[in-house]
């Protein structure tokens, strides 16, 4: 089955474009020409990425993506005629994935159309290949050795002591800890913990997981709980 894109633009020669290349490229591509049809059309055809530009008639596409938030997590490209870093910065807080600037060159809306469904089907892939789901009673307390995790209170200790995390750096080892002995990928592991909302990439985790190595390992240098694997991503131990 091709993969469904919403293109919600009010010029109608720049939206007869972008669905003439899009569908070149073999995506199925449905149309919308102000806010109050995109979000009918999403919630009717659940695209799996949306090319939304921010300025139409009625609901802008601030808000149009706001309210899809709400709802759905599908993949947000805006598109904007101005070139201004508070437009970048509102776009991305309310949820978009990715900002291009008009004019831009249909080689690189593909470029940025391909990126972002590539995101997504890792994120599905790994999902798929680790089976996961969600507890409905989560473990309230998880051992290591002399690693204890207790998440009622959210506390680790080591060795009886208890280690001072950052709440990120505590939702990290707790991931981990959750999924031990299987590798997982940097983007996946970024899209789970940090979640989809997150403006940054995957060097994010690789830091996070640098303080934790110098919080819970015996030597950070050659850690044995958290080890890098080559090419893929991270595996705890235990």
């Amino acid at each position: 089955m091709p993969e469904k894109i919403l293109v919600v633009e009010d010029e109608p020669s720049l939206q007869e474009t972008l669905a003439y290349n899009l569908k070149k490229q073999g995506y199925e591509v449905e149309a919308a020409g102000d806010g109050r049809l995109a979000l009918e059309a999403a919630r009717a055809r659940t695209p799996d990425l949306i090319v939304l530009d921010i300025m139409l008639p009625g609901l802008d596409g601030f808000e149009v993506c706001k309210i899809l938030r709400k709802e759905m997590t599908v993949p947000i490209l805006m598109l904007t005629a101005r070139d201004d870093e508070i437009d970048r910065v509102v776009g991305l807080e309310v949820g978009a994935d990715d900002y291009l600037t008009k004019p831009f060159s249909m080689r690189e809306l593909v470029a940025r159309v391909k990126a972002q469904l590539r995101r997504t089907e890792l994120v599905r892939a790994e999902l798929e290949r680790l089976k996961i789901a969600e507890p409905e009673t989560p473990h309230k307390t998880l051992v290591f050795t002399d690693l204890s995790i207790d998440q009622t209170r959210r506390e680790v200790t080591l060795g009886g002591e208890v280690i001072p995390l950052k709440p990120q750096e505590y939702d990290l080892l707790v991931f981990f800890a959750e999924h031990k002995g299987q590798m997982l990928s940097r983007e996946f592991i970024l899209e789970r913990v940090w979640g989809w909302d997150y403006v940054g990439d995957s060097r994010t985790v690789d830091v996070h997981v640098r303080w934790l190595r110098q919080k819970i390992e015996k030597d950070a240098s050659n850690p044995q709980r958290i080890v890098t694997v080559r090419g893929g991503g991270y595996r705890f131990e235990g």
